[in-house]
């Protein structure tokens, strides 16, 4: 048996989660820490425990927070409710919402000033759905899965606008709008695809090489939708099983038991350090020096957000170099 290990690309951080990442780092520099965060910097257990040890404190609620104090919002975002709440108790605030997520609220509010009824795709109870549901509670339904959709009360003889989740399955998303069209012949798209960049080609990639693999490995958090996808793509594109780990000693070498090629990825939260933390476990499992099969290349990056951009030095060098490798 020749054994292989395939790792897609693209993978790994993308440029909101980047951002976020280097925001928190940043802000810890500028003003001392504590530093609060409202959720999950990003949905990653590695960033999060990192960045705690640097100073910051996650809280689920504002009301956690000190009036005063400083708090982050996380990439997902944020419904205007919270922001009115932290307005209200004196916080000093800083947005570190993916500006791919900003987008979809500011869809959500267009469309909803227009008076059209918005049919969000995505999933109860995420942080990014419950934000975006905040722009327009009255006009916005949610829509989890293409089954869903006959089931929907919203009436047929008016336009209706759809919208989604960034870190949503492609393929099922597009089951589910092509539903919709088929139920509301007036439905509206949003001016581009809501579902981002780094998510599509994610799941491109491993699309790649998951019909030639044994076992896909996909590296990332339980709670990280994207990572999730990714496991559920991956076995819907032919791979014979497949595993989400959040680090490599979470690696079941009863996994392996047979398994000739391993393909490889991550959710784009997670910092690549995780990821050479498992091609390494391979390799003590008797696999051979991965090879990478590339399909995209990347080069979206944004802005900091304007409290913390100044002209580069080397604090900045030090926080992207932190954010993406150290963690």
């Amino acid at each position: 048996m020749t054994k292989r290990v395939i790792v897609a690309a693209p993978r790994g951080y993308c440029a909101g989660v980047d951002r976020a990442v280097v925001t928190v780092h940043r802000a810890l520099q500028k003003y001392g820490a504590p530093v609060y965060v409202r959720k999950q910097i990003v949905h990653n257990l590695h960033v999060v425990k990192t960045l705690e040890e640097k100073g910051a404190i996650f809280v689920d609620e504002l009301d956690e927070v000190p009036t005063g104090e400083l708090v982050i919002f996380s990439a997902h975002g944020v419904s205007p409710a919270v922001r009115e709440e932290a307005k209200s108790r004196n916080l000093r605030t800083i947005d570190a919402t993916c500006p791919l997520v900003t987008k979809v609220h500011n869809e959500a509010r267009r469309f909803a000033k227009q008076g059209l009824p918005i049919l969000l795709i995505g999933h109860e109870g995420h942080e990014e759905v419950e934000g975006t549901q905040g722009e327009a509670p009255e006009n916005i339904t949610l829509v989890q899965h293409p089954d869903e959709v006959d089931g929907l009360d919203v009436p047929t003889d008016q336009q209706v606008a759809w919208l989604s989740q960034t870190t949503l399955s492609v393929d099922e998303t597009s089951q589910t709008v092509q539903k919709l069209r088929e139920k509301y012949p007036q439905l509206l798209d949003p001016p581009s695809d809501d579902i981002c960049y780094a998510t599509s080609n994610r799941q491109a990639a491993i699309k790649e090489i998951a019909a030639e693999s044994d076992l896909v490995i996909v590296v990332g958090s339980a709670n990280s939708s994207n990572s999730v996808r990714l496991v559920e793509v991956a076995a819907e594109a032919g791979a014979k099983r497949a595993e989400r780990v959040d680090y490599a000693e979470e690696i079941d070498p009863s996994w392996l038991e047979g398994v000739e090629t391993v393909g490889l990825t991550s959710g784009a939260s997670v910092p690549e350090e995780l990821v050479q933390g498992v091609i390494e476990r391979l390799a003590e499992l008797g696999y051979p020096q991965a090879t990478e099969e590339q399909l995209v290349d990347e080069q979206m990056s944004f802005s900091l957000p304007p409290q913390l951009r100044t002209r580069r030095s080397a604090a900045d060098a030090e926080a992207q170099v932190a954010s993406r490798k150290n963690h």
